[in-house]
């Protein structure tokens, strides 16, 4: 039996890029267009009637703009995967995305396959960190989990698993590559979260990368 495919809530206060974004979706066998929203606030709504696995996220909407929105799910535990579509011109802002809770980011002018792609890579568990977001990370001082002594607190294993999240691995790969259950890694991450202090395997690639321990 195929898997369900993975459903996807536009949220952007454009309606030409909501057009144009199911309309590369549309033809994806495995992923689903389950709702749209024109700004924040309705997208969170949305995301709470429509249980989406992925939500497209704008940054700069009026009213409740994406980081915001991003909040707002994070603080009703909202499960779906927060993917962020912004411009060029925006790229300041995706740090501040990242830290509020998405899980990576595209361009709104992407290849539709890496749009694709990208999707199922959040849906997955991976998180999407590019060169450019690293560098402004490594650039910036105020980093979730503070300085490194927390990280004094890792066990060795426990900082492998972490240097993994940050290149992207979603648990089921990070137990194949570490010879590991499932179970025992989603423990490991559980444990870093709550010696670092921080919300979620997103903030811990964001630290993993402002102390070095990407691969």
């Amino acid at each position: 039996m195929a898997d369900k495919p993975i459903r996807v809530l536009l949220v952007d206060d454009h309606q030409v890029v909501r057009r144009g974004l199911r309309t590369f979706l549309e033809v994806q066998d495995d992923i689903e267009v389950v709702g749209e929203a024109s700004d924040g606030a309705e997208g969170v709504a949305r995301a709470e009637e429509l249980h989406p696995d992925v939500v497209l996220m704008d940054v700069k909407m009026p009213g409740t703009d994406g980081i915001e929105a991003l909040k707002r799910l994070r603080e009703l535990a909202n499960p779906a995967r927060v993917l962020i579509v912004t411009s060029f011109t925006e790229q300041r802002t995706v740090v501040p995305a990242l830290r509020a809770g998405a899980r990576g980011y595209v361009y709104k002018d992407v290849d539709p396959d890496a749009l694709a792609g990208a999707i199922r890579s959040v849906h997955a568990g991976h998180v999407l960190l590019q060169p450019e977001v690293a560098g402004a990370l490594l650039a910036q001082d105020d980093s979730p989990g503070g300085g490194t002594g927390r990280g004094s607190t890792l066990t060795e294993r426990e900082r492998e698993v972490l240097g993994l999240i940050a290149d992207g691995r979603s648990n089921r790969e990070i137990a194949r590559a570490l010879v590991l259950s499932e179970k025992t890694v989603k423990t490991h991450v559980s444990n870093i979260l709550m010696k670092l202090d921080l919300a979620d395997r997103t903030q811990a690639a964001l630290w993993a990368v402002r102390h070095g321990l990407t691969n």
